[in-house]
């Protein structure tokens, strides 16, 4: 008798959908006319999950009884009696009911898969084993019942059960996976959209993981041996060719394959110029890579393979995907190329990926007549060697055959010699070539032979013109190399410079971009890599005699002083840009001079954008001063017109006032004075936050004695209050929080329906503690959420008299001011909920329990138990001594 098989369907929370699906393939099971039977289902009043189980048969349960409570759990010997070809078992990481025949359920489903039973089965992602501590840092809630990961990873499927974050949330607001009195508990806790995201990659990542796992187990039974790609730092290496575009969309895979993979193409230009690369092709590429979420490099060095392999070891970059080499085969005489060369250098720190492409074998020239080559050392070795070796060896080859092939012939040859000689090494091997030959003619082949003399004059004018034929040769093949040379380097130069304006223009002026980079550090890193230097740095002064100051600088080591520096660039009169590493030639530096003028420029630049958004801030100030004079003018004249008619009637001897007249009277000046005193104080509070004099006294404070001072604005009957004492304490300023409390209470009420109370609760999640400040009314639109915070909003068509619009301005920038958030969330049925997030007091944050209802606020004493498999994941704590009916009630899954 074989094995079972084990499918598990894998969720990211509760209420994904994993028991409905478990269901559904126990339907699609039993039209295909197997034999399928239910061994534990819990629907916990979902209609939808349970509607799925009609058709199915199912096990009676084992009813137990622990501490004088009944409970139910599934039956395993039933099971086993009835042996169908497949069990549905819910609730994988379950904790069975001491006096069960396993302790865990895990356990029972093993025995079942060891009597041949294929078992469905379902799991959140919080139950295995391993993600304990994660999961716990994510929540804030610790799962105390789990799965050994070995299990999960033994199954023969696992299918995850997706949904959004968002999808998941409109399900529980929409109660389908709770009811309704647990509803706002629930999406204020363990809910929230970023603990879902956050557990929803922790699901994809580990299924992700697992498929990798699989796949390497198929290609090693199928004897595969193509590489795995990882999840890296990869570097693109184009030589500016059409195939470039293939290299990126490949790296772009490999990089698709993991998170956090980044891809930095690099195009290699010699410092002498630039090899055969169409800049509208760079472009094309450049464009591409970065529409991919990479970034383009430019970088000039001698040699390419080195330079491409300093820059990849500088960015610590894990892998170099190049292409294979355009050369055709007999072209390999000339050197292995770039690729084997990089391959062979990179060392066991870099993997190199060739890549096919179109381009393969197609040629890309001679590499000695190049046009963009410079006579380096060897060649210049190689230039001196046929220059003044070879004419020595052709002069001992023809002197010892047997015909002679006659002066004339002799002289082609050793003409050819000096032409070869220029070519390979310029002029002075050339000259070399032509004087040594010369010499071997009159004293080896121009009679008299052995003698530097000349019989013949025929033969004295056939040495001079050859001696005159070779040096003009030589001359015109150096002017020409140099020449070439000279186009090389200005062509590198104007694509330095296009690409160096592009890459400004693209970057912009902004003072951040993403990362914290400024353009000037870009601007001032692509030197640094274009000449690689060491250090770049930008240096100004005030004046010819103060002290240089560093305005930017990239690299390590910057220098402080132009004199300092292996070179500076003049920029002005109190401006220089400082390069430490190496010496640059006379040539360089009218491309540095470039960069120095383009580094000023961009400097300007983003002053000026900071001068503009200092502006913009005056200008904001401005504006709120005029709402300042405006609220003056019209909305405190309301409650002093109010005081004054109140004040002047007291006063007056014409009308006798009863004592009830009386009273109201003074309590109209009393409202009138309450209600300019909260103008008054809302005006100075966004006065101090506008000219930034706010200074919290930060201190630990409990919520519960200070939120109910809060509440004293307000109608006693208009709100509820939900602070628990067991919360930790926060860490914070009394007065502001107070004062924060407050503003956003007294606009929950001011807007809310009346006779519904407003509800005031207080959690705590991890280092967090949050007040809900929860109202009924109609709720504020997506869009205009953060619209509310600013100042000088009212409410729909709330009239002047409401207010000035500053409470919940106030109310943020009290909260930020002590390193805190408030935000406002739609509130489940209808509403508007604000929440103000705390810090807690670092000595009292403890890991987080929970009551009860799920509603995770404070702590329970006397949880013991272990949370059923989702109910923890609904932040609610089980005790085996409650039965099986209270605890589907405290908390569905």
């Amino acid at each position: 008798m074989g094995r079972g098989r084990l499918r598990i369907y894998l969720g990211a929370a509760p209420g994904v959908g994993k028991t409905y699906a478990m269901l559904s393939e126990g339907h699609r099971r039993v039209d295909r006319g197997a034999d399928c039977a239910v061994g534990f289902v819990e629907h916990h009043g979902r209609p939808r999950t349970e509607v799925m189980l009609h058709g199915l048969e199912q096990i009676e349960r084992k009813t137990l009884t622990h501490r004088g409570a009944s409970f139910t759990e599934m039956d395993v010997d039933a099971l086993l009696a009835r042996r169908p070809a497949v069990a549905l078992v819910d609730e994988l990481a379950h904790t069975n009911v001491p006096g069960s025949r396993n302790a865990k359920r895990w356990q029972d489903v093993e025995e079942l898969l060891r009597a041949g039973i294929d078992v469905v089965t379902t799991v959140n992602i919080q139950h295995l084993e391993s993600l304990g501590d994660v999961v716990e840092s994510i929540t804030g809630v610790r799962q105390r019942e789990t799965v050994p990961d070995e299990v999960v990873r033994r199954a023969d499927q696992i299918e995850l059960v997706d949904m959004s974050p968002q999808a998941l949330r409109r399900r529980m607001a929409h109660g389908n996976i709770y009811k309704p009195e647990k509803v706002d508990a629930a999406l204020s806790n363990y809910f929230r959209p970023g603990n879902l995201t956050a557990l929803r990659e922790l699901a994809l990542l580990w299924v992700a993981d697992r498929a990798d796992e699989y796949l390497q187990q198929y290609r090693g039974e199928h004897d595969i041996r193509s590489p795995w790609q990882a999840r890296e730092r990869i570097v693109v290496g184009l030589t500016g060719g059409p195939e470039g575009r293939t290299l990126i969309r490949r790296a772009a895979r490999m990089a698709a394959k993991g998170s956090g993979s980044e891809i930095m193409a690099v195009y290699i230009a010699r410092s002498d110029g630039l090899t055969a690369a169409s800049p509208k092709e760079l472009a094309v590429q450049r464009t591409l890579v970065e529409d991919l979420g990479g970034s383009f490099h430019h970088v000039i060095g001698d040699s390419v393979p080195d330079a491409l392999l300093a820059f990849a070891r500088g960015v610590n970059a894990t892998q170099i995907v190049l292409g294979s080499s355009r050369r055709k085969a007999w072209q390999y005489v000339f050197g292995p190329g770039v690729g084997a060369t990089v391959a062979r250098d990179s060392g066991p720190d870099l993997d190199v990926h060739i890549v096919t492409h179109g381009e393969v074998a197609k040629g890309r020239g001679l590499p000695v007549v190049r046009s963009a080559a410079r006579l380096g050392r060897t060649r210049l070795l190689a230039g001196w060697v046929v220059g003044a070796g070879l004419p020595l060896l052709l002069c001992l080859l023809l002197t010892n055959v047997e015909s002679d092939p006659g002066l004339a012939n002799d002289m082609l040859l050793f003409l050819a010699l000096t032409v070869a000689a220029a070519l390979l090494g310029g002029l002075w091997p050339a000259l070399a070539s032509a004087a040594v030959g010369s010499l071997l003619l009159n004293y080896y082949f121009a009679p008299p032979l052995h003698r530097f003399t000349v019989s013949d004059p025929r033969n004295i004018v056939a040495i001079s013109v050859f001696f005159g034929i070779a040096v003009s040769v030589a001359s015109v093949v150096d002017l020409a190399a140099r020449r070439t040379h000279q186009a090389a380097r200005l062509r590198a130069e104007s694509e330095i410079l296009s690409f160096l304006a592009g890459s400004v223009l693209r970057v912009g002026v902004h003072p951040a971009q993403p990362g914290g980079e400024t353009a000037l550090d870009a601007l001032l890193e692509r030197l640094r890599e274009t000449f690689a230097m060491e250090s770049v740095a930008l240096l100004e002064r005030a004046g010819d005699v103060e002290p240089w100051t560093r305005a930017a600088s990239v690299g390590p080591r910057p220098v402080e002083r132009p004199e300092d520096a292996d070179v500076d660039m003049p920029i002005g009169d109190h401006m220089a840009l400082a390069l430490s590493g190496r010496v640059l030639p006379a040539e360089d530096r009218r491309v540095l001079g470039a960069f120095a003028a383009q580094a000023a420029v961009v400097l300007d630049r983003q002053r000026l954008v900071g001068q503009a958004e200092e502006a913009r801030r005056l200008a904001e100030g401005n504006r709120i001063r005029t709402a300042l004079l405006a609220a003056v003018s019209h909305d405190l004249r309301t409650p002093l017109a109010s005081i004054k008619a109140s004040v002047s009637s007291l006063r007056s001897a014409d009308v006798e006032w009863s004592e009830e007249d009386r009273a109201e009277l003074l309590e109209g000046i009393e409202d009138g004075a309450d209600r300019l005193d909260h103008l008054v104080g809302n005006l100075l509070d966004m006065s101090r936050l506008q000219t930034g004099t706010v200074t919290p006294l930060i201190r630990e404070v409990d919520l519960d004695e200070v939120v109910p001072m809060a509440l004293g604005g307000v109608p006693e009957d208009s709100v509820a209050l939900d602070v628990p004492e067991t919360l930790p304490m926060v860490a914070v300023d009394p007065g502001l929080l107070e004062r924060t409390v407050a503003n956003v209470v007294e606009n929950a009420v001011k807007y809310g329906p009346p006779g519904l109370p407003v509800l005031v609760a207080a959690s705590f999640l991890g280092d967090r503690v949050e007040v809900r400040v929860v109202d009924r009314g109609r709720g504020v639109p997506d869009e205009a959420k953060d619209r509310i915070f600013a100042p000088f909003q009212r409410y729909g068509d709330a009239p002047r008299g409401a207010g000035v619009g500053l409470g919940l301005a106030v109310a943020r920038g009290f909260a930020e001011a002590m390193g805190g958030t408030l935000t406002a969330e739609d509130t489940p049925g209808g509403g508007l909920t604000m929440v103000l997030t705390l810090r807690a007091a670092a000595r009292s944050r403890a890991p987080a329990a929970v009551t009860a209802d799920g509603a995770g606020r404070g702590t329970m004493p006397g949880a013991d138990g272990e949370a059923d498999a989702d109910g923890a994941a609904d932040m609610m704590e089980r005790d085996h001594d409650r039965d099986r009916t209270a605890r589907q009630k405290a908390g569905p899954q």
